[in-house]
C-alpha cells in the first residue's frame, strides 16, 4: 500500500469558530519513497485571513480570492487519497477541517483508522519531549532552512523525513535468558580463537621462600 504524506494551512485554530482551508497539499510515497505524485492546491477561504495566519503562512484575503474554493477541488483530493494510509502530524488537527469541509458538501468523511498521526508516534517515543514538527527536524537534523513560513508542501516533505527517523529510532532490547546465555558460550566455544592455560607449578624452594616471606609480612602487619 502507498502512503500520503498529508498537511493542511487554514485562517485560524477551530472550525467552530468559522475557520476554513487555504492550502492542501499530499505527497504520495511508495515505502516512504516518493513517487513524484502530489496534490497540492490553494484554496480560496471565502472569509478574511486574519493577521495571525497571514503571519504562519503568509496567504493574505487579497492573493486568496480568486483561488479555487474547496469544493471544486475536493472529488480529486479524495481520489488522489483513496485506498492509501495517510500520514498527518497532529492529525486531529487536519482531520477535523478536511472532515469539516467534506461534511458540508456532503461528501465521505475521512476515516482515523486510515490515518497513523506522526504526532502520537513521536510522543510515545519521546514521552515528555517536544514533538512538534520543528522540533523534530532539529532532533533528527532535517534541514529547516527553506522553511520561513509554514507551507503545507514543504511540511510534507519534512514530515516524510521526520517520520523516517521516527521508525528507525529503535530502543536496544538486552534480553537475558538461558537460551540466549547457552548460545553465545557456545558460540564462544566454537570461534576460532584457541586460548591455552598454562599451569606453572611452583618449585620446593619457591614454596619455602613464599612461606617465609608471609610469615615475615604477617608479623610486620598485625603483631
Amino acid at each position: 500500500m502507498n502512503e500520503i504524506f498529508l498537511d493542511t494551512e487554514t485562517t485560524g485554530l477551530s472550525v467552530n469558530e468559522r475557520h476554513k482551508i487555504v492550502e492542501i497539499a499530499c505527497i504520495e510515497t511508495s515505502d516512504l519513497l516518493p513517487t513524484k505524485k502530489i496534490f497540492h492546491k490553494i484554496l480560496n477561504p471565502q472569509r478574511d485571513v486574519p493577521q495571525e495566519a497571514f503571519k504562519v503562512h503568509g496567504f493574505s484575503t487579497e492573493f486568496l480570492k480568486d483561488k479555487e474554493t474547496f469544493d471544486r477541488v475536493a472529488d480529486e483530493f479524495l481520489k488522489f487519497i483513496e485506498g492509501k494510509k495517510i500520514i498527518i502530524h497532529n492529525a486531529s488537527f487536519d482531520l477535523g477541517f478536511l472532515n469539516h469541509e467534506l461534511k458540508i458538501i456532503k461528501k465521505n468523511e475521512i476515516k482515523k483508522e486510515n490515518v497513523i498521526d506522526s504526532l502520537e508516534v513521536a510522543r510515545n517515543k519521546f514521552p515528555g519531549a517536544s514533538n512538534s514538527l520543528d522540533a523534530l527536524c532539529k532532533r533528527f537534523n532535517v534541514d529547516l532552512s527553506r522553511r520561513k513560513k509554514h507551507n503545507a508542501l514543504l511540511d510534507c516533505e519534512l514530515l516524510r523525513e521526520v517520520y523516517i527517523n521516527l521508525l528507525d529510532v529503535k530502543e536496544p532490547k538486552l534480553v537475558f535468558t538461558n537460551d540466549n546465555l547457552e548460545t553465545n558460550l557456545k558460540n564462544k566455544s566454537n570461534s576460532k580463537k584457541n586460548y591455552c592455560k598454562i599451569v606453572v607449578k611452583p618449585t620446593e624452594e619457591e614454596l619455602k621462600l613464599h612461606k617465609e616471606f608471609l610469615k615475615k609480612e604477617l608479623k610486620k602487619n598485625y603483631y
